[in-house]
């Protein structure tokens, strides 16, 4: 999936002008946490978020420094923390140069930006024109829509079968002797895993396939060490 099919259109925008009173009664009317600031050509010049109204004078929590410190950072800091936590203006409080994806951009590519600079929001541009913006929040709604998807026809039992099956043994955590069977969507699994974890895998693999209705666990545990054995949990709450 790319940026432009999960990415919310219809995007609310202020100005740099726009008051920061203002901003924050749209924030809070339209139930959103960031909004895309636009100049008066329409170019995309920066993005305000509810962590721009964290360190404000109105509320008491402007940063206080020791002295020892204002000097080691000196005046321009000191005097953009002043701007910030006390300006009236959007253009005051926003982040200049907002990082931006395309239209085109792929959902993994979105992911890595949002992780890797620490952000919630991507601004999606067609050339210098906002076009969309992704959100954490279009992310989830993404996820939740899979279940909606069409069912794929050639998930029958022998297809979901071989499909779990080189799923998971192309990885390294794979079961010792992984078998898996097939009835009406139903999943068995068997085999010997080495760490939870790899049982963990190893149901979402098989989960993850078209077509399966339950899955049922009978991976049974084998310290490498000691060789101690233990049934799956399902097989074990069974036997009671």
């Amino acid at each position: 999936m790319r940026a432009h099919q999960v990415m919310t259109k219809d995007v609310i925008t202020v100005t740099p002008h726009t008051s920061i009173e203002d901003a924050a009664r749209i924030m809070l009317r339209t139930h959103i946490s960031g909004l895309p600031v636009l100049d008066d050509a329409g170019k995309l010049v920066g993005i305000v978020s509810e962590s721009d109204f964290l360190r404000r004078s109105e509320i008491g929590t402007g940063r206080k420094r020791p002295s020892w410190l204002q000097f080691l950072i000196g005046p321009g800091r000191a005097a953009a923390d002043f701007v910030h936590e006390r300006g009236r203006k959007i253009e005051d409080v926003m982040t200049e140069n907002p990082v931006t994806v395309d239209e085109e951009t792929p959902l993994e590519d979105v992911v890595k930006l949002m992780e890797t600079k620490g952000i919630k929001r991507l601004p999606v541009m067609s050339g210098n024109t906002l076009k969309g913006i992704v959100t954490r929040s279009n992310l989830l709604q993404a996820v939740a829509s899979i279940a909606h998807e069409i069912p794929d026809p050639t998930a029958d039992d022998d297809h979901i079968r071989n499909r779990i099956t080189r799923a998971v043994n192309a990885n390294d955590w794979r079961p010792i002797g992984f078998e898996v069977t097939v009835r009406n969507g139903v999943v068995q699994l068997h085999g010997i895993i080495t760490t939870d974890k790899a049982r963990q895998a190893t149901i979402v693999a098989a989960q993850n396939m078209s077509g399966v209705k339950t899955v049922h666990d009978h991976l049974c545990f084998v310290d490498t060490y000691s060789g101690f054995y233990v049934e799956s949990p399902e097989d074990m709450e069974a036997a009671k």
